[in-house]
């Protein structure tokens, strides 16, 4: 299997890259392998920095698989959901550390993560389905709706409004900006602080805050298995 995705690993924390071409597109490998290190870093007790390369966080779905036929683009529509409602109730920290664009299912990924740190820059952050003819999945509204800003939950995901960092940080994308030269330093010192956590008590404390919504994925995910877009 070509390696789609890397893993470094420092004492406290681990570095998951996506490092799928030009777009780094999500795809079933993508999603098999982000699983296999997550498992490598569950059994660790590592704290998870979930990052693209530079310029790209993630483009979004694969778009040769969604546009093949409507069964295997609900197939990795349902595999990309499982692995957000795995990051939401992941047992460590989930550090998303947005390095440039994420659009469609590179934005939900930032949903999906316990803190978000993205970079200042021309680039652009939101969810495209509705513009790309795409209707939104249940897991996907009802996730955003989970996690952004209320009063810009319409206008992302109806009206696929895309935003820059500081719009993302104010939509609720981004948690943190930070300019280019320092975004390493801090994603490096943001780990560090959360690795002093105490995990059993973050765990407990993330899984009881978000409870309604891990059980809206749940019920979401069966529906769209058995839907469309």
């Amino acid at each position: 299997m070509t390696n789609l995705v890397s893993i470094v690993e420092h004492e406290k924390y681990v570095v998951i890259s996506i490092k799928n071409g030009k777009a780094n597109v999500i795809s079933h490998d993508v999603i098999d392998q982000l699983n296999q290190y997550l498992d490598q870093a569950e059994s660790k007790g590592s704290v998870v920095v979930l990052t693209g390369t530079h310029g790209m966080f993630s483009g979004g779905y694969d778009l040769s698989v969604m546009k093949e036929s409507m069964k295997a683009a609900m197939e990795l529509v349902e595999k990309g959901s499982t692995l957000s409602r795995r990051l939401l109730s992941f047992p460590t920290p989930v550090i998303a550390a947005c390095s440039g664009h994420a659009v469609a299912k590179g934005a939900f990924l930032l949903l999906s993560a316990d803190y978000r740190i993205g970079i200042d820059g021309d680039f652009k952050i939101g969810l495209n389905e509705v513009a790309i003819g795409m209707t939104m999945h249940n897991a996907g509204i009802e996730l955003a709706r989970g996690r952004m800003t209320p009063c810009f939950f319409n206008r992302s995901v109806i009206n696929a409004e895309i935003f820059s960092p500081e719009g993302a940080l104010e939509a609720g994308f981004l948690d943190l900006i930070v300019k280019p030269k320092k975004f390493e330093k801090t994603v490096k010192a943001v780990a560090e602080t959360m690795a002093t956590l105490d995990m059993k008590a973050h765990l407990q404390t993330k899984l009881k805050a978000r409870a309604e919504l891990l059980a809206l994925l749940d019920k979401s995910i069966a529906i769209d298995k058995n839907g469309s877009l």
